[in-house]
Formats: C-alpha cells, sequence, structure tokens
C-alpha cells in the first residue's frame, strides 16, 4: 500500500522583494534571504540567499557545528579557504561545507564577488538580521560600520560554531 503524502507548499521571490540586510565589517556588503521557514512552511527547515561582498571585503573564517551549508559563486572573483586550504571562487563554483569544517570566502577581486548560498537547517537569516541593517534593493550602501559588540554571542545563538582559537585572517 503506497502512501498519501499532503502536497507542500509554492511560493515565489520575485527580485528586489526579499529581506534584505546590510553587512557590518569585514565582509560589508548585502545579504538577501529568499527562502525561510518564516515565509513559508517546509518540512525540513532551511534558508536560501545571496551574498555579495565588495573588493577587499571578506567573510571571516568560521564553521557551523549543527548545520551543512552550499555556496555557488555566480559573480566576480576571489578565494574560498576550506580548513586552510585556498579554492578559487569563480562563477560556477560550487561548494559543500559539512558540519564543524572551517571556512572563509574573500573578495581579492576588483568587483562584487556574488553567490548563493544554502543552510539547513535554518538560522543563519537570524545571524543576518541580528548584525544586519536593514536594506532596499537599489539603494546606495552605507559606510562600512562594525559588528555588534556582541556579535560572538550572536553567533552561538544562531548557527555558528565557538570561535576557533586560532582562527585564520585572509
Amino acid at each position: 500500500m503506497s502512501e498519501v503524502h499532503e502536497p507542500g507548499e509554492t511560493f515565489v521571490v520575485q527580485p528586489g522583494t526579499a529581506t534584505s540586510f546590510w553587512q557590518p565589517v569585514p565582509a560589508n556588503g548585502h545579504i538577501e534571504v529568499a527562502l525561510d521557514p518564516s515565509k513559508v512552511k517546509m518540512d525540513n527547515p532551511l534558508a536560501f540567499g545571496t551574498q555579495t561582498v565588495p573588493p577587499g571585503g571578506y567573510v571571516r573564517e568560521h564553521s557551523h557545528d549543527r548545520h551543512e551549508e552550499v555556496i555557488y559563486f555566480i559573480k566576480g572573483k576571489g578565494r574560498a579557504v576550506l580548513d586552510g586550504k585556498d579554492v578559487p571562487a569563480v562563477p560556477g563554483t560550487a561548494i559543500f561545507v559539512g558540519k564543524s569544517r572551517r571556512h572563509m570566502f574573500i573578495n581579492d577581486g576588483t568587483e562584487d564577488l556574488h553567490w548563493v548560498w544554502l543552510i539547513v537547517p535554518n538560522g543563519l537569516e537570524d545571524f543576518f538580521r541580528l548584525i544586519g541593517r536593514p536594506r532596499t534593493a537599489g539603494e546606495p550602501a552605507p559606510e562600512n560600520f562594525p559588528r555588534p559588540e556582541n556579535v560572538l554571542e550572536i553567533e552561538r545563538q544562531t548557527v555558528f560554531a565557538a570561535q576557533p582559537a586560532d582562527q585564520r585572517k585572509p
């Protein structure tokens, strides 16, 4: 006898309508959260969006002890550092980051580095909201601003493992 499954949801986010936040130093740039459980009912909670980091910006080395992440680069040139190993980050590069694997993303190119991210389970959207500033599509970038003083607490309450004592720099 086959199981009968209830149909799931459908949900569409059109360009310029995702929840978006400016990001503090050292990443700068901005993120957009297109999908998360606050927007659509999900059986398997995830968050999905994009991140844009301007030249010279970077996402500091970190890991997720309870989450898996997928990154897909769509614009610009930079590098990913995965457990200390440099990997070119160019359009078409896809990266899977398992639990507790250290990683960072660095824009050492001359144009914005832009990627799509997916994290399972969700929670990254909460981090971006708590450290960022609301953004409207098309508005000019603000002056660089610092991370909140309690950023390490915010990280642990959302999707990040404890910061490593030997955290690598770009």
